[in-house]
């Protein structure tokens, strides 16, 4: 498999460290989900996990979540070591997994409510994510009345309330349409510009890695490893709208689809 190689441009500085992942290996009986695999997640950035179907990437990102065991190795946020889920990290899954039976508001404040947040507060907190994730008006309603992509931001509304510094986003646009998942995405930039968290996010697909990350990391299927970690630098801070159309967006995502292609079955 050819490398991917950065574009020629000067190294940006690397910021502090969130998440370190550290020859992490993940055995489902005798099958290698993941193999010695290490990673690091710079502070206050977004990273997507990039790769063909069945290379681990939602298997990472549970292990990283303390959702599933590492067969071997070590994971540490902010220099504490995992050992389970934690008040630091907050899952958005890809099922949205919201309670049928609750209204928008109380979905959205649940995680506070289990940490024992006074109700005031909670719902204050809750109807500030739900206005910045564009549900302003929905407080009220209940999961079987939106759309998908309404569910989806009541998901990520949720993860934003509680605070936790890093969040873990399982392929959070997969069940939206073309033209609201390019209207997400467009709004995650906004939000990891604004919230200074630390974004892991799991996709397939190539053009959206590119267009929402400030670092992409390419793995390789099972036993997973990393093959290359990409850093856009050139468009990163132009309008949403050009990014698109920059020739840094175009050749990067060219490259990464070349190396890729040979694994799509």
């Amino acid at each position: 498999m050819s490398q991917i190689k950065p574009l020629h441009m000067a190294e940006p500085a690397i910021p502090d460290i969130a998440v370190s992942v550290m020859d992490v290996s993940k055995n489902y009986g005798s099958v290698e989900a993941l193999k010695n695999l290490s990673l690091e997640f710079p502070r206050g950035e977004l990273t997507s996990l990039l790769g063909p179907s069945g290379c681990g990437k939602t298997t990472l990102l549970k292990i990283i979540a303390g959702l599933l065991p590492a067969t071997a190795g070590k994971i540490e946020v902010n220099g504490v070591a995992v050992e389970g889920p934690g008040d630091d990290r907050a899952f958005v899954f890809q099922d949205f997994a919201l309670l049928p039976w609750a209204t928008v508001l109380r979905n959205v404040a649940f995680g506070l409510e289990l940490r024992g947040v006074a109700k005031a507060e909670r719902e204050d907190r809750a109807n500030t994510y739900i206005k910045n994730v564009g549900l302003e008006g929905f407080e009220q309603s209940y999961p079987h009345e939106l759309s998908g992509g309404m569910r989806q931001r009541v998901g990520l509304a949720r993860a934003l309330s509680v605070d936790s510094q890093v969040l873990l986003l399982d392929e959070p646009f997969s069940a939206v349409d073309e033209q609201n998942r390019r209207k997400f995405q467009e709004d995650m930039l906004e939000l990891v510009a604004t919230e200074q968290k630390t974004f892991i996010f799991v996709t397939h697909s190539i053009e959206e890695a590119v267009y929402v990350s400030d670092q992409i990391a390419i793995l390789l299927p099972r036993p997973s490893r990393v093959s290359e970690v990409i850093r856009p630098t050139g468009f990163r801070h132009k309008d949403v709208a050009n990014i698109r159309r920059d020739t840094e967006y175009l050749d990067i995502v060219d490259r990464i689809w070349s190396s890729l292609r040979n694994y799509v079955e």
